[in-house]
């Protein structure tokens, strides 16, 4: 079994967690009657996007958000990305947290953004993770009935040493909760999603908030998702929705055998 059915979801972010847990759940049932086997949540889909925020809506791990998204994927008979929520750990330390669920509502994985947006362009975005939030240190693949798929947050894709080592880890997808902004959107988006998955041979979805324009971080949203040999399957628009995309692995294994790029690595040289 090598075809994973995904749905992308890029959803408003109210000010109101249950609000939100309620839209995302929501979001799941029509996915799943959509014939759905893997639902994709934004990145801070519990919060709006803003660094204070963090501490004030950050919980634990089996809390319950975690509870709630757990019984989510239950109910729906459903692998669940959920996103990623703010989480506290028991000596205070607070992440950016992707919880992975299977149809049994069993945690099967967990990423800590490990790589935190700190910039300051000049007449652009100003923005500073590392205020509230600790870094992740590793990287992340999970095991499916459908194949091993990679998953890291939003800035954590512009390093392509960590994509390239969740790709020796065996990922023929590697799935992104990213909220990109105005500013970096349009300029590195999808340029960045094409080129990690021609690079690494694998499918790359990335799964952004809907644009709010009255937020004080505004989300570029374009969802995405993109081929092994970098086509664009999926481009949403920056409205709140969702599309669903099939995953072909056989189809990742043709292209690797066919333009053997990972064999033929010069591992003696770099």
């Amino acid at each position: 079994m090598n075809r994973l059915k995904v749905s992308i979801v890029q959803m408003f972010i109210e000010k109101d967690k249950i609000k939100n847990l309620e839209k995302a759940n929501n979001f799941i049932k029509k996915s799943v009657k959509d014939e759905a086997n893997m639902v994709v949540l934004p990145e801070m889909f519990l919060c709006p996007y803003i660094e204070s925020n963090f501490p004030i809506y950050a919980e634990k791990e089996g809390d319950f958000s975690f509870s709630s998204l757990s019984e989510m994927a239950k109910k729906n008979n459903v692998y669940l990305v959920a996103g990623s929520v703010p989480e506290k750990d028991d000596e205070g330390h607070i992440y950016n947290t992707s919880y992975v669920f299977d149809p049994n509502g069993n945690k099967i994985a967990k990423h800590r953004k490990a790589h935190l947006f700190d910039i300051d362009i000049k007449g652009g975005q100003h923005f500073k993770e590392s205020d509230t939030l600790d870094a992740g240190n590793k990287a992340t693949v999970f095991d499916t009935k459908y194949g091993k798929i990679g998953l890291c947050i939003c800035y954590d894709f512009r390093f392509p040493e960590l994509s390239r080592l969740m790709v020796d880890k065996g990922a023929m997808a590697i799935i992104v909760p990213a909220a990109f902004n105005m500013t970096t959107g349009p300029a590195h988006w999808e340029l960045l999603f094409r080129c990690r998955a021609v690079d690494n041979q694998v499918y790359t979805i990335g799964c952004a908030p809907a644009r709010d324009c009255n937020s004080s971080y505004i989300s570029y949203g374009n969802s995405i998702a993109v081929s092994p040999y970098g086509q664009v399957l999926v481009n949403m628009n920056e409205k709140e929705g969702f599309s669903i995309c099939d995953l072909d692995f056989e189809y990742v294994n043709k292209i690797r055998d066919e333009l053997p790029l990972l064999a033929q690595r010069r591992l003696d040289i770099y």
